[in-house]
């Protein structure tokens, strides 16, 4: 099914943004909102797998958009593709946030009385029109229109009265596009967490309207009762990175959290030996894991085509095996494209001072996109979104 729906190619994902890109504007605009029948083609651009993988990067879909529309026409959209980035980079400077949410869904999943209540909205099984759909949806198909992901979100929050770190884990375990930032701080967003007590909270008249009639649920919550936490730490500073020795030649290590290293590095750069990491440790489902396993295939044919090297796929990140590749290929350093707060990151800060001991250091590159745009993620979007216009025209994607 997620092979159906989203074939784990670049040249998919490209194709997907030229026939979306005329669609980016006012036609985005107006029925971004509408989570259409299942076979009907909606406005959204379903390149959400492609951006998550960064297969193709949020640059070059905001690029193809203002290349068809001014910035004013293309607003919605380009401010959608920059969610993510900004949730990101918000994460980035509050890394505990990510930690505090994971002690609190396994203390949740430990402790929660009701476990039937659990499985019941699992598996679609509560008798609340729409949710059920929704639930069923996710588990076969690996997605979930936005609107219907902050209907489902609420409905789980406020009317069935469930840990909202449960369901954001529910996401996370089925959803292909889920990653650590965006699906927990959209999560928290619906909870009423991340906008200081502001929650949202769905009513059957919105449900009906943007399914143009095909839910109306009954028995919605009228009232959003708002989880407590821990006070958010504030945010810090992003960590500086050490810069590649361009004398020195380089082992590439690729991960699913770029899997479009050419963009990062270029043709020029002095590798001699490349290594892909699928270790599905690192992914929390088996939509992911599907979809992964084929589009590190893709970035392998890929990287093998730029860099003019071998490349291995690396079913775990065992630092030994990663040693001796990198002594093989006569590489003094090894490389790779930054890696957020989430699983990887954890992985690669577990091998960095490994492979540090053997003299051979581990160096992350973040994106020029990342290193402009996370830092002003230290408030709420809207005044990130303000700095939107003049960032886009410093880059040259819009005039």
């Amino acid at each position: 099914m997620i092979g159906d729906t989203f074939p784990a190619t670049r040249n998919v994902a490209l194709l997907r943004l030229t026939q979306f890109a005329p669609r980016a504007g006012e036609a985005y605009a107006s029925g971004r909102n509408t989570d259409a029948w299942p076979d009907q083609v909606g406005a959204v651009s379903m390149l959400s797998p492609y951006l998550r993988y960064r297969m193709i990067t949020e640059q070059e879909v905001v690029g193809a958009t203002l290349g068809q529309h001014s910035l004013q026409a293309a607003e919605k959209y380009v401010q959608e593709v920059l969610w993510r980035t900004y949730w990101k980079g918000w994460l980035e400077m509050r890394p505990s946030v990510w930690a505090q949410y994971l002690q609190e869904c396994d203390r949740q999943r430990d402790s929660f009385p009701n476990t039937r209540a659990i499985r019941s909205a699992e598996a679609g099984e509560t008798g609340i029109e729409g949710f059920d759909d929704w639930a069923r949806e996710l588990v076969e198909t690996g997605y979930l229109h936005n609107h219907a992901r902050m209907w489902f979100a609420s409905i789980w929050i406020f009317t069935l009265r469930l840990p909202w770190t449960l369901g954001a884990d529910f996401f996370l375990r089925h959803l292909v596009d889920a990653d650590a930032a965006s699906n927990t701080l959209s999560w928290r967003w619906v909870a009423g967490l991340q906008r200081a007590g502001k929650t949202y909270l769905a009513s059957a008249d919105n449900i009906a309207r943007f399914t143009n009639g095909r839910f109306a649920p009954k028995g919605l919550a009228t009232i959003a009762t708002m989880p407590t936490e821990t006070p958010v730490c504030p945010a810090q500073p992003l960590p500086q990175l050490a810069s590649v020795d361009a004398q020195k030649s380089s082992f590439l290590l690729v991960t699913p959290e770029d899997l479009h290293p050419e963009s990062v590095f270029g043709a020029p750069a002095k590798i001699n030996g490349a290594g892909i990491l699928f270790e599905p440790e690192t992914l929390c489902g088996d939509n992911a894991r599907s979809f992964v396993a084929e589009a590190v295939r893709d970035a392998a044919a890929r990287v093998d085509n730029c860099f003019n090297c071998p490349t291995k796929l690396l079913n775990n990140l065992d630092v030994a095996s990663l040693i001796v590749q990198a002594r093989e290929a006569g590489a003094e350093q090894v490389i790779t494209a930054y890696a957020p707060v989430g699983p990887v990151a954890n992985a690669l800060a577990r091998i960095a001072p490994l492979l540090a001991s053997e003299g051979i250091p581990l160096v992350q590159v973040r994106r020029a996109w990342d290193e402009r745009f996370w830092p002003h993620a230290t408030k709420g979007f809207f005044p990130f979104k303000e700095r939107i216009p003049k960032m886009l025209k410093e880059m040259g994607l819009s005039s």
